[in-house]
């Protein structure tokens, strides 16, 4: 088949640098870049582990509530917090 493509300017100047390095023709190059490219779109996605953040003992919580932000930080930082 025949039909016209317009590169972008770093394909091409990729497509080049194989063309001289490796001396192939660039219709060549061309086809079986595109072949790679296009099993690469179409091929399955290969399956993740999930990720897994292991759980870690603190110890207890030094502060009796959380819930007041005032009385930890004046645990924390003293009273000069304030």
């Amino acid at each position: 088949m025949r039909t016209t493509l317009t590169l972008d300017d770093d394909v091409a100047a990729v497509l080049a640098r194989l063309q001289k390095a490796e001396r192939r023709p660039f219709r060549e190059l061309v086809n079986e870049a595109l072949r790679r490219g296009l099993q690469q779109l179409t091929a399955k996605p290969k399956a993740r582990r999930p990720y897994r953040t292991r759980a870690v003992n603190l110890g207890p919580c030094r502060f009796g509530s959380l819930d007041d932000v005032a009385e930890v930080l004046a645990v924390a930082e003293g009273e000069s917090f304030k």
